[in-house]
């Protein structure tokens, strides 16, 4: 058994002294095998080098999203961006408004049986540069033929009396909501800080804002002085919502009370106490074309905005 021992260890030192002879550890050999090519870098070699899928984003490739077409109905247009076409519908010249001015591409209430359910809504981009005049352009309906020009308005009707009219005029930023039936109070008009009491007898789709000021804040205001003596008056006015006319003051409060409420809290006293305050006029207008039929269908329908000479602004269908 030793002697066999002492016969490997003689193998081995034979094989060390030849690799010696060779060169040791000088020789090329002892530095081969695997190594990791430039570690201290990360993404260094190729252990961490993955191929990569070219996703084509800003090479021309279309990407299409779920219910991202707009309106719903097909459109071709130029290489200038300008559709040709839309649903198979000559979309006609390009107004110098488009860009500046827009439909909202959704018709409410579209083919309801009463028109005054049936509305689009027209903005003007806030970087639009200039004031747009709405009066005489046509809002059309290129499936059924119908059309109708917008007519003028008055910017703060007063209720009770004849009201004067003029073109309806947007500024940057600000929208016309378009009803093809007729106006509950018989004119256009444009919202402002009031415009809420005339939605307590009339009704409008949709309804008006209700941001008048609050019964107590114009009865601190406008009441005197004293007010706050005449207790019955606070706790009456105290019960009142916003944008609440007062027809018949109740019976028992004082004489002041009852002047301060005929006098202030309906629309036309709303209108002589706010009028010049910054914020009193709104950023929409409410626009009625007086139409007793509806002017779109419920669908297959191609609604075009022109304007006053007859190029089109925008269009959509659905």
């Amino acid at each position: 058994m030793q002697h066999d021992a002492w016969f490997f260890v003689g193998i081995f030192a034979f094989i060390f002294l030849v690799w010696i002879a060779t060169g040791g550890p000088s020789h090329p050999i002892s530095f081969s095998g695997p190594t990791l090519a430039q570690p201290q870098e990360l993404g260094g070699g190729t252990y961490l080098s993955f191929p990569r899928a070219d996703f084509g984003y800003g090479k021309g490739a279309d990407v299409h999203l779920p219910g991202s077409s707009e309106g719903g109905g097909s459109i071709s247009g130029s290489s200038a961006g300008t559709p040709t076409s839309i649903s198979g519908v000559d979309f006609g010249s390009p107004s110098p408004y488009r860009g500046k001015v827009s439909l909202y591409h959704y018709v409410s209430g579209a083919g309801s049986t009463n028109p005054n359910n049936e509305s689009v809504t027209i903005s003007v981009s806030q970087n639009a540069g200039t004031v747009v005049d709405l009066t005489g352009w046509t809002i059309q309906s290129e499936a059924s033929g119908n059309a109708a020009v917008i007519p003028k308005g008055t910017e703060t009707p007063t209720s009770g009396t004849v009201n004067p009219v003029q073109d309806i005029v947007l500024s940057p930023g600000t929208s016309a909501h378009v009803s093809s039936g007729r106006s509950p109070i018989g004119a256009s008009f444009r919202e402002n800080k009031c415009i809420g009491y005339f939605g307590q007898y009339q009704t409008f789709t949709p309804a008006l804002p209700l941001n008048c000021p609050t019964p107590k804040e114009e009865f601190a205001s406008f009441y005197g002085s004293a007010y706050i003596r005449d207790d019955a008056c606070v706790s009456y006015v105290n019960s009142l919502g916003r944008c609440e006319t007062q027809l018949s003051p109740p019976v028992g409060v004082s004489s002041d009370c009852q002047s301060f409420l005929v006098n202030h809290l309906n629309y036309n006293g709303c209108v002589d106490a706010h009028k010049n305050d910054s914020d009193f006029q709104g950023n929409t207008w409410r626009v009625y074309l007086g139409r007793t039929t509806p002017l779109f269908r419920t669908q297959h329908e191609v609604v075009k905005l022109l304007d006053k000479d007859g190029k089109t602004v925008d269009a959509f269908s659905y």
